[in-house]
């Protein structure tokens, strides 16, 4: 036991305060170590190999496309439906377009559990294979389910784990919270975000493992290991840093700060109407894929699966397949001695508040091949210009359950104080502001929740 930890034990922290959390992300060892770590995430990435093949939709099993609304729904009215959205939005440069989007309503679970170990608290994170990532498995929480998944609508066996969510103890709970998902791509879509402390019986099963959080943040700084999941739920984990959890006063007030939130949100006009997939102008269908005329964007396909990992062995569903690697990228200074990080108010379509708080920089530049440059996202040349400096800069993918091979490029670029603030959509914010703007639901995106748990890595 190391002095520090010594020092957390002596005085009683419980895992997912910020004293005994400043332990686990400094703890030199673990009930892993590195080694093994790397070694576990080896043997389960070739025991759980999982075939992933393209068929036509008319080969999907249970999934159908309706007669009229060309709607694609799942027989079981669960799952989620792909339908058209008619869009008008005075956010970015196109005021008004049609899309096919994701409608799933329901509220799934992502948890991570926390127990000490020694006095240092250690993560409970599974080794998961997902038919849309790039490289079959990664690292994903605890428990990582929809709604109809637990209760089991699949047919399947039972998510472990899960009573330690929906049923935790009292005064277990670390954080509990609605967070979105890709306001792009999902129609209101969010889940439910927990930390919660476990006791000694609550042991790791073969796919999952205990890590410490300086292990969790060393996967963070490597391509495609850490899920988008995982990503969002280490995002709630209060802030244990010194800098951040400091008396200095940040560039705005907190009131300065929500105020302007609320702003955008009464300001900001966007408007949407689901329609049916078949009238989505500018879509096209064929037997393999639903996609834009221009080639841009994504498409909607279909995939069959088979995997010996999972709660079902093998089954068919639709995924979306973006265009191009996303860019998500951060500017951080220091203002008053404390970190900052530039944040933009955006307007997305499937946002329940209209307007989430996310990167600097938030785009696929794919897409803004036809328009003039005055059209770019704000401050992408300057990200473009000091990519060879940044301090965080690993590529990612997105939700994995939903969506094909999707990459962001995510970066942290640190800068100093020369940046303007090029419209009323951008502020600096504090680290602490953003720790507690994190307590609350629909403030942060989920590229932004990302990059913040990347800040903690560094």
């Amino acid at each position: 036991m190391t002095p520090t930890t010594a020092l957390a034990s002596s005085r009683g922290e419980e895992a997912g305060t910020p004293a005994a959390l400043a332990v686990s992300a400094a703890a030199d060892g673990g009930v892993l170590s590195d080694a093994e770590v790397a070694a576990w995430l080896e043997d389960r990435r070739r025991a759980q190999h999982q075939r992933v093949e393209r068929v036509p939709f008319a080969e999907l099993d249970g999934w159908r496309f309706e007669e009229g609304s060309g709607d694609l729904r799942h027989a079981s009215g669960g799952f989620f439906a792909v339908h058209g959205l008619r869009v008008r939005s005075d956010f970015g440069p196109v005021p008004a377009w049609e899309q096919p989007v994701i409608d799933q309503r329901e509220i799934g679970i992502l948890g991570i559990a926390v127990r000490d170990f020694d006095g240092v608290p250690h993560l409970l994170m599974q080794a998961k294979s997902e038919p849309g990532n790039v490289n079959g498995m990664q690292v994903s929480p605890t428990v990582q389910a929809t709604r109809s998944n637990y209760m089991r609508l699949h047919g399947g066996s039972a998510v472990k784990y899960l009573d330690c969510f929906r049923r935790p103890a009292p005064g277990s709970v670390v954080a509990d919270v609605l967070q979105s998902e890709q306001g792009s791509w999902f129609l209101g879509k969010r889940n439910r975000n927990m930390i919660v402390r476990v006791g000694p019986e609550v042991e790791a099963d073969e796919d999952f493992a205990w890590l410490t959080l300086r292990q969790v943040n060393a996967l963070l700084r490597q391509d495609n290991v850490v899920n988008m999941d995982a990503r969002t739920v280490l995002s709630c984990l209060p802030d244990w840093r010194e800098d951040v959890t400091g008396p200095a006063a940040s560039a705005h007030t907190d009131t300065e700060i929500r105020s302007w939130i609320t702003r955008r949100r009464a300001e900001h006009e966007v408007r949407v109407t689901p329609i049916g997939l078949a009238e989505t102008r500018d879509w096209d269908r064929d037997p393999y894929r639903v996609s834009h005329v221009s080639g841009r964007h994504f498409s909607v396909v279909a995939v069959d699966v088979v995997s010996g990992r999972r709660e079902v062995a093998a089954w068919s569903q639709p995924l979306v397949e973006p265009h191009g690697t996303g860019t998500a990228a951060l500017f951080l200074r220091r203002v008053n001695g404390i970190p900052h990080v530039l944040l933009r108010a955006r307007a997305e379509a499937g946002f329940l508040s209209v307007v989430e708080l996310g990167p600097t920089v938030q785009c696929t530049e794919e897409n803004y091949a036809d328009l003039p440059p005055a059209a770019l996202p704000p401050y992408l040349d300057e990200v473009r210009g000091r990519r060879d400096s940044a301090v965080y800069d690993v590529l990612l993918s997105e939700e994995g359950g939903r969506f094909l091979n999707a990459q962001s490029r995510y970066m942290i670029i640190e800068v100093d104080g020369d940046i303007p603030l090029l419209s009323d959509e951008f502020r600096w914010v504090s680290l602490r502001q953003v720790d507690e703007l994190l307590r609350y639901g629909h403030h942060l995106n989920v590229q932004a929740r990302t990059l913040i748990a990347a800040t903690r890595s560094l």
